[in-house]
C-alpha cells in the first residue's frame, strides 16, 4: 500500500512538473475568426461567422503538448450577412440561443503529427449535446508580435466538419433544404499569458 502511495504521488508531481512548463496562450479576439459553410438546397454554400468568443489553452513550444483547451462562443453573435436569415438561424430551428446562449470545445490534449501539423480532439457542445470532434490544426508561426504588447503569439489555422443532426438541429435535413454537413474554420493568434 505505502509502495502504490508513494508512485501515486510521485506521477502526480511529474504531472503537475509537466503541467507547469507549458505557458497559457489566450486568443486575441480581434485576430480570431471562426467560420462556417453550409449547404442551401443543393445549389451553393452559406457562410456563417461567430463574432464574440474567448477561450484560452496551455501549450509547450518545444514540446509540442498542449492541454486545458476551453472556448466559448457566444451563439447569438452568429452573423450570416442576411438580417432576416440570421434570426432564423438563432430561432429554435438551428441554434435556439435563447436556451442555450452558449457553443463550447474543451479538450485536454493533442497529438502532433509534425512540426507544424497535427490534430486535436475535444467535446464540442451545441444546444446542450455534447459530441467528440477532431480538429485539424496548423501552425503557422510562433514569434514576438513585432508592436504594441511585444507578446509571443501563436498562428494558428484549424478545421473540422460536423454533422448537425448529432447535435439534434435536423431542420431542412430531411427535405434537403439545408444540408447536414457544417465545415467549420478557425483562424487565430494566441498572445503569450504573463
Amino acid at each position: 500500500m505505502r509502495t502504490t502511495l508513494a508512485a501515486t504521488a510521485v506521477f502526480a508531481a511529474l504531472a503537475a512538473s509537466a503541467q507547469a512548463d507549458m505557458a497559457r496562450y489566450e486568443l486575441d479576439t480581434e485576430h480570431t475568426n471562426v467560420y462556417f459553410t453550409i449547404e442551401h438546397i443543393g445549389y451553393a454554400r452559406t457562410l456563417g461567422i461567430f463574432t464574440e468568443l474567448e477561450g484560452a489553452f496551455s501549450y509547450d513550444v518545444e514540446t509540442q503538448e498542449l492541454g486545458e483547451v476551453a472556448v466559448t462562443i457566444d451563439a447569438s453573435s452568429v452573423n450570416t450577412f442576411n438580417d432576416r436569415r440570421d434570426g432564423h438561424v438563432r430561432n429554435q430551428d438551428f441554434l435556439h440561443v435563447s436556451d442555450h446562449p452558449d457553443i463550447t470545445f474543451v479538450a485536454n490534449g493533442g497529438t502532433a503529427e509534425s512540426d507544424v501539423n497535427g490534430t486535436v480532439t475535444g467535446d464540442l457542445t451545441i444546444l446542450g449535446v455534447t459530441q467528440p470532434v477532431t480538429l485539424d490544426v496548423t501552425l503557422n508561426k510562433v514569434a514576438e508580435y513585432p508592436f504594441g504588447h511585444k507578446r509571443e503569439v501563436l498562428g494558428l489555422s484549424m478545421s473540422t466538419t460536423i454533422q448537425r443532426s448529432d447535435f439534434g438541429m435536423t431542420y431542412g435535413v430531411d427535405n434537403g433544404l439545408v444540408g447536414d454537413e457544417v465545415r467549420i474554420n478557425i483562424e487565430t493568434e494566441a498572445m503569450k499569458m504573463d
